[in-house]
């Protein structure tokens, strides 16, 4: 089943992501924040997640890792 990860450390929490996802199942955290200060990027429903790199292809930050 594909995933992503998210690396905390390099996320600034821009939503770049979330935009690109075409199911709508990566959000910005509302209770974590990182290292660096930011809200990062989650994936709320891993079991819909298709692996189509949409999100780490738009992330500035290369801070998606996309798992299949």
């Amino acid at each position: 089943m594909p995933r992503i990860t998210v690396d905390e450390n390099l996320c600034k929490g821009c939503g770049m992501c979330v935009i690109a996802c075409p199911r709508k199942i990566i959000a910005l955290s509302k209770e974590r924040i990182s290292p660096k200060g930011y809200h990062p990027a989650e994936l709320t429903d891993e079991s819909l997640c298709t692996g189509c790199c949409s999100c780490a292809t738009m992330c500035p930050d290369v801070a998606i890792t996309v798992e299949r």
